[in-house]
């Protein structure tokens, strides 16, 4: 079945000729040499036309690709980026029967059973599912998320292939095992597969909508669970406008600059305050209400962070805040993600030369491009290990500057996150950070605290009590020879001293 799926793979390639849009920028010689070998094909549609139908085609991991690059304008030309962005919305939905029919097995009655009013033609269509709307028998408004019929076939034979490449990749490049292909293929597989299950995603839209109770900033639907499944999803219908229609949100009196920074708190809060941020954060996921609030919708991809992870992250993005190029590297020897011999003073040097050009620049002035493949060349150097565990958080970082870019191309995404970051390292350290460990810690001791005595005594009535008796001998025998060297100690001194004095008596 994977050799059916590459063969489909490399004949969309060729139908929607991608391999013309490469060759096109690289040699003329050869994309002529394609064009007449492969003369029966109608390339008459634009290349970004041609790459969008093409994706679409191929299914929902490579419409995700497009996905992120789609706001990478800074990487892709603009054209490609404005066709992409169509992906975000507006996937080919799948047969309404289809629909109908998967509902009708999860409830076990009829649609029109379990809804009042239920709108045949999708409002929305995504890679792996599309979203009705509907209305409940007591009025309430709500949005149905139903996963596509077949899709985790289709994934599976997908992620297999990207597995056979990763494991090439490690076998035939010589910096694969370095980059953990597999490892970063296996945590995209994971997160994928959790996709599939309404239900993890379901509780992951009910967790954001807690930690964001009471926000000046974003709205989370409410899950309505008695009409949830593996396959379906149901929740409160938000109204609001697409972030991506710029024009539209301008007419209603948005101020898109605060909104930009408003990102930007809102990624940062997620991923510090909270270690669980929104993973999927394209513009079609994203809509801005009335008030100018952000509103959140598609929870099936959600990165967690330990507390370690936490640590280690702001650390860093304070180091590059301050230009403390010195403790960025030493916070990358000591988490050992560069082997331990690395000359800290060198490796700062390099990233001193990757990051001191971009600060002082509004971001519409910065080539991330350049400073990606700049630092790609470092990691190279100096033998960085990708970590596959933050990859999501790395994936969602560009999509936060996409984001800001199309908002408010002066944003300076640094002087943005700066004081939020201190502020979260200021809460971290101190009495305040003492302080809360002590509340969080103080109803175990309340459990433990009255068992110590019986404790104490079980382990003093444990089998392996006479090796405690010895261990404890033995501690009392060091003392007493401590005590004898001291008493030696002091009497030498008093000799010292005695015939110091006498000494000088006597002169």
């Amino acid at each position: 079945m994977r050799l059916f799926r590459l063969i489909k793979i490399v004949h969309v390639s060729a139908r929607f000729g991608l391999d013309r849009i490469v060759l096109d920028s690289t040699s003329e010689r050869l994309s002529a040499w394609a064009g007449r070998l492969l003369f029966w094909r109608d390339l008459s549609a634009p290349r970004a036309v041609r790459l969008r139908e093409a994706l679409e085609s191929l299914g929902p991991i490579f419409v995700k690709f497009g996905q992120v690059l789609s706001t990478r304008r800074d990487l892709v030309p603009t054209d490609i980026a404005d066709e992409l962005a169509k992906l975000q919305d507006r996937v080919p939905p799948f047969p309404t029967e289809q629909a109908l029919a998967l509902l009708e097995v999860d409830y076990g009655r009829p649609v029109d059973a379990v809804f009042k009013h239920f709108e045949r033609v999708p409002v929305a269509s995504a890679s792996i599912a599309q979203v009705h709307f509907a209305e409940l028998h007591d009025g309430t408004e709500v949005a149905v998320k139903v996963v596509r019929p077949g899709i985790e076939r289709v994934i599976e034979h997908d992620l297999g292939l990207l597995e056979a490449a990763a494991y090439l990749i490690e076998r035939v490049w010589v910096d694969g095992r370095r980059l953990k292909p597999r490892e970063v293929v296996a945590e995209f597989a994971k997160h994928l597969r959790d996709e599939l299950d309404l239900m993890r995603e379901a509780a992951n839209c009910s967790q954001l909508r807690r930690n964001f109770k009471g926000s000046s900033l974003l709205i989370v639907p409410e899950v309505h669970w008695d009409y949830c499944t593996s396959r379906v999803m149901v929740m409160q219908r938000m109204t609001g406008t697409p972030i991506s229609q710029l024009t539209r949100l301008r007419e209603q009196g948005v101020d898109l600059k605060a909104l930009s920074r408003a990102g930007v708190e809102i990624f940062f809060t997620q991923v510090f305050r909270d270690g669980f941020f929104h993973a999927d954060m394209h513009p079609g996921n994203i809509f801005v209400s009335g008030s100018g609030k952000y509103i959140a919708l598609d929870f099936g991809i959600m990165g967690t962070l330990e507390e370690r992870d936490k640590q280690y992250l702001a650390q860093n993005f304070i180091a590059f805040f301050r230009r403390d190029y010195k403790r960025v590297a030493q916070a990358h020897v000591d988490a050992g993600w560069v082997p331990a011999g690395t000359r800290v003073d060198e490796f700062e040097s390099a990233i001193r030369a990757v990051c001191e050009p971009i600060f002082d620049k509004p971001l519409k002035d910065i080539s991330f491009g350049k400073t990606l493949l700049r630092l790609f060349q470092t990691a190279r150097r100096f033998q960085m290990e990708v970590q596959p565990q933050l990859v999501l958080l790395q994936k969602t970082l560009l999509n936060i500057e996409g984001l800001g870019r199309d908002l408010d191309p002066e944003l300076d995404l640094w002087k943005t996150a700066k004081p939020f970051l201190e502020r979260w390292m200021n809460e971290q350290v101190g009495w305040r950070a003492f302080a809360r460990h002590i509340e969080e810690e103080a109803p175990s001791w309340a459990t433990y605290f009255p068992q110590l005595p019986r404790l104490v005594h079980q382990a003093l009535q444990h089998e392996d009590r006479d090796a405690i008796r010895q261990s404890l001998a033995e501690i009392e025998l060091q003392q007493v020879r401590n005590a004898r060297w001291m008493r030696l100690l002091g009497i030498a001194a008093l000799l010292l001293a005695a015939v110091e004095i006498w000494h000088m008596w006597r002169g």
